[in-house]
This record gives structure tokens, C-alpha cells and sequence, in this order.
């Protein structure tokens, strides 16, 4: 069966017009490998994964993906410097203890950085808490008692950080049900797309 016709992320069709044919990429939190194997059939890029959780880790050599184990808060500075021609933080963020020494390193290793994320502020997570009860949805698919989720998010957190540590932004996608939200994408838009240069 050809990648794409077992493909379950449909942000990865997006993440994919984004990246450069022939790039080198690195993608941080790979899980299986699903996003880097994706890549190399439709923009023929080379490149590596990381990612820390044992079970991915092993998933991902068997997906034939050169994967290294290592933390990603303490381990990108064996990279060096514009390494890369992409580094993609996949729906991962939200794991992250301090998100924006992550991304500052993101952009030092990468001339380009795509993030994505489950957006907190979408209304159906709001009206889940208003019921009294935390969100789970196709983004936010764990329950409280066994979420890696620490620091979730609204787009209008993130727009606000980026602001904040002076990340330029140069594209942004927001979606819901797989198509393009335009109208109140904090309210309207479950799964946020970012792509972000030095400035």
C-alpha cells in the first residue's frame, strides 16, 4: 500500500508543500516515521528523526528511517548550525517543557522551521471544558490521566509568543475537518500550521 493512500494525517499534504524538493530535513518527535517516509516519496528529501519514547523509536527503524534516541530539550545542540534545510516540530510542542528554547534551537540548526499544533481554543475543546470536563479530539486524542501534554495552547498564544521572542512568521494554516479555516481561526480552527525563519 503506497504512503499516501495509508496516510491518517491530513496535515502532512500541507506540511509537505512547504519543504523543498531535495531538502534535508530533520523532524523532532518523529514518532514512527510516517511524516519523514512521506516526504522522501513526494519531495524526495533525506534526513533524520528523533525521537525519545523506546516503542516509536524502534517503529521508526523498522520504517527504514535513520532515527537517533535522544531528548529533544537537551539534545539539539550536538547539531550544528543551518544543518538543515527544514526542521519540523510535528503536533509536539504541546510536550515540550520550554518551548522557546526549543524553537530558537530549532531555528539555529534549520533555515526554516514548520510547527504544528493542536489548537486549545477551538470551540468544540472549549465547550468540552464548559461541560466540566478536559478536551479529547482527533488533535487531543489523550485523556487527562495519560497526556504527555503540559503546555497547550491557543493560536493566539502562540501568534502572542512568537511576537514576544521575535520568530518571524511566513506562512500559517489553520484547519478543521481538513479544510482551510479563515473567519475567527482561535474560535474556528482545531490544527494550527506555522512556518517560521530568523529574523
Amino acid at each position: 500500500m503506497s504512503i499516501t493512500k495509508k496516510l491518517s494525517r491530513y496535515d502532512f499534504s500541507i506540511i509537505s508543500d512547504w519543504v523543498p524538493s531535495q531538502s534535508k530535513v530533520l523532524d523532532l518527535g518523529c514518532n514512527d516515521g510516517e511524516l519523514l517516509n512521506y516526504l522522501k516519496v513526494k519531495r524526495n528529501t533525506t534526513g533524520f528523526g528523533v525521537e525519545k519514547n523506546d516503542l516509536n523509536w524502534l517503529r521508526a527503524l523498522k520504517n527504514n528511517i535513520d532515527v537517533i534516541q535522544i531528548d529533544i530539550e537537551s539534545g539539539l545542540s550536538e547539531f550544528e548550525t543551518n544543518s538543515f534545510d527544514v526542521v519540523i516540530l510535528s503536533k509536539t510542542i504541546q510536550s515540550m517543557q520550554n518551548t522557546e528554547v526549543v524553537i530558537k534551537e530549532m531555528l539555529r540548526i534549520g533555515k526554516q522551521v514548520i510547527v504544528t499544533f493542536p489548537n486549545f481554543g477551538y470551540w468544540k475543546n472549549r465547550l468540552q471544558i464548559l461541560s466540566g470536563k478536559m478536551p479529547t479530539s482527533e488533535e487531543l486524542p489523550y485523556a487527562w490521566s495519560d497526556t504527555p501534554n503540559i503546555h497547550l495552547c491557543t493560536i493566539e498564544d502562540f501568534d502572542n509568543f512568537c511576537k514576544k521572542c521575535r520568530f518571524k512568521i511566513t506562512d500559517r494554516k489553520i484547519l478543521t475537518d481538513r479544510k482551510s479555516v479563515k473567519i475567527f481561526p482561535n474560535m474556528f480552527g482545531a490544527l494550527a500550521l506555522y512556518k517560521l525563519v530568523s529574523k
